[in-house]
């Protein structure tokens, strides 16, 4: 006998969407249902909720195959638009990383760097339909004797291009200060001396892995929004650590989990997928991604009604204790107050900001909405689980 009052499954649901009958909301207009009338009757009434993230996500890339020449290249360094790019995959099969600066970017000897294009802007022009310099070099083999390839390309020539990413949409993520005496230059963006502001990043209550804070519906072969098109979850993200002390309703106070995704980069569009300079610290790609999260029960319905006011995060000192490896927190804030524009820090009012767009986030979660509606997209039923907390 089952423990929910509700309980319906992925076939369920899709067999809905197949007949136009399934009721799909977004995680912020799931937010008033659950409280008013309870997680039971939100269950009931609703079929999937979407969510939606949009935000620089460091660990990003592309495999790409640039096909062969003739004569035949086993391409040992390759470069686009002189930003190098891995080559020791296979011949012409390369992996372009979003925080790989162009060769020649002087990086952080004129402090601080501006980081003006990297490997998140080559994938970002690719998809943009730009046309990117390819140079290859080779030492040479019986079979591949060419030694050195250029050409310019666009992302239709390629035989293949797929993006692949380590590690996206971070479970949650330290609030940043800076409590030395100058100004810095993060991953988290410009920080004022002196707790001058805090920088914070993700979409709190839209946030994909916020709304199942478990991995109970999400695993391989979950089907997402990615970049504009549909992609898919491939497992757990570099970095997956679910074992942090978390709200008595299970969201992590601290960051926890991730996700390793892919998905067809010719799909993709450019508003999805951009190139990112971040002053002092580098080069990234802002990605767009939406998890739909299927209502089996109630009880997934409870976590997907979690809100801002109910969601925590540690503010951090990345002047001195980040980079030092010293784990102390000056403070738990909420990212009801996050938004509000401001959080006191030691007695002080400090202003914040975010990384991630909010708006850009609502926007993936309503057209994953839309798509669900139009029957344009299923449910991927996940086959293996995401590691998740011991014993959940």
């Amino acid at each position: 006998m089952s423990k929910y009052q509700v309980t319906k499954t992925i076939q369920e649901i899709n067999t809905r969407i197949k007949q136009g009958k399934a009721v799909v909301m977004t995680a912020e207009e799931m937010i008033p249902l659950v409280k008013k009338k309870g997680p039971v009757a939100a269950a009931k009434k609703v079929d999937v909720v979407t969510t939606g993230t949009f935000s620089p996500m460091c660990s990003s890339g592309a495999f790409l195959n640039f096909g062969q020449s003739v004569p035949t290249i086993k391409a040992s360094r390759v470069w686009l638009n002189g930003v190098p790019a891995y080559a020791g995959l296979a011949a012409v099969d390369i992996y372009v990383g979003a925080t790989e600066p162009a060769e020649d970017d002087p990086l952080n000897k004129v402090y601080p760097g501006e980081f003006r294009y990297g490997g998140g802007h080559v994938i970002q022009d690719l998809v943009a339909g730009q046309k990117v310099q390819l140079r290859a070099q080779a030492y040479g083999t019986d079979c591949y004797p060419s030694r050195k390839l250029e050409k310019e390309v666009t992302l239709r020539d390629l035989p293949n291009a797929i993006l692949v990413s380590p590690r996206n949409c971070y479970q949650n993520y330290n609030c940043a200060i800076n409590l030395s005496n100058r100004t810095i230059y993060t991953y988290m963006g410009t920080l004022r001396a002196r707790a001058g502001n805090a920088n914070y990043a993700t979409s709190g209550q839209l946030s994909p892995l916020m709304n199942d804070p478990y991995y109970k519906t999400i695993g391989l072969g979950t089907r997402i929004f990615l970049g504009g098109a549909q992609g898919y979850i491939i497992g757990p993200g570099t970095q997956h650590n679910p074992d942090v002390s978390r709200t008595p309703g299970g969201v992590p106070k601290k960051a926890a989990g991730t996700l390793m995704v892919m998905g067809d980069l010719k799909e993709m569009i450019p508003r999805w997928l951009v190139g990112v300079s971040i002053q002092g610290y580098g080069c990234s790609l802002a990605v767009g991604i939406g998890v739909p999260i299927p209502i089996l029960n109630e009880e997934i319905a409870n976590y997907t009604g979690v809100s801002d006011e109910e969601i925590f995060t540690q503010v951090v000192d990345y002047g001195y204790d980040y980079p030092n490896g010293v784990t102390k927190t000056y403070g738990e804030v909420s990212y009801a107050q996050l938004k509000s524009d401001s959080i006191v820090v030691n007695g002080k009012e400090v202003p914040a900001a975010p990384l991630s767009s909010y708006s850009r986030a609502k926007e993936i979660a309503e057209t994953l909405k839309r798509w669900i509606a139009e029957e344009k997209f299923l449910l991927g039923e996940p086959q293996s689980p995401i590691p998740g907390v011991h014993g959940k």
